[in-house]
């Protein structure tokens, strides 16, 4: 058994010891916002925040993560309140399939704490995350519309 704290919640998951972080969040815990993409944490959906900063939960034992905090795109929100990047995603009509979005999300979200004010250099380093719809140009308005917001 590993524990882990999911949005501020406690779950004790019966996994081995070197499952990944993502399939104890998706198949034990029921939190199916974070996706599987590649397995090999190069295209980020499966983004989550652990401890704040932006991890590739799909590389990562759940072991490692016990009792650090770990954040998923449903505990982003505060309360009926979307996050502000949650609602500049969309106000600029970000996704097109969606799939790759909460892990673009929740690395806006991580880009956004560290420089509140990022320039579109800053953005192209932060944002490493693969949309196979191609809309970097709207995620590009969407960050710089909930920097303006905060």
């Amino acid at each position: 058994m590993i524990r882990l704290t999911i949005n501020g919640k406690t779950h004790e998951v019966d996994v081995d010891s070197n499952t990944p972080l993502l399939w104890a969040i998706r198949e034990q815990v029921g939190l199916t916002g974070t996706k599987y993409g590649c397995g090999v944490a190069q295209c980020g959906a499966c983004t989550v925040h652990i401890d704040g900063l932006p991890i590739r939960s799909c590389s990562i034992p759940a072991r490692v993560v016990a009792g650090r905090k770990i954040t998923t795109i449903e505990g982003l929100a505060s309360g009926n309140t979307l996050h502000k990047v949650q609602q500049a995603w969309i106000d600029h009509e970000v996704p097109q399939c969606g799939y790759c979005q909460s892990g673009m999300i929740m690395a806006a979200a991580a880009l956004l704490k560290e420089k509140p004010k990022p320039t579109d250099a800053d953005i192209d380093e932060a944002m490493t995350n693969i949309c196979r719809c191609g809309t970097f140009q709207e995620v590009r308005a969407a960050i710089h519309a909930a920097a303006k917001a905060a």
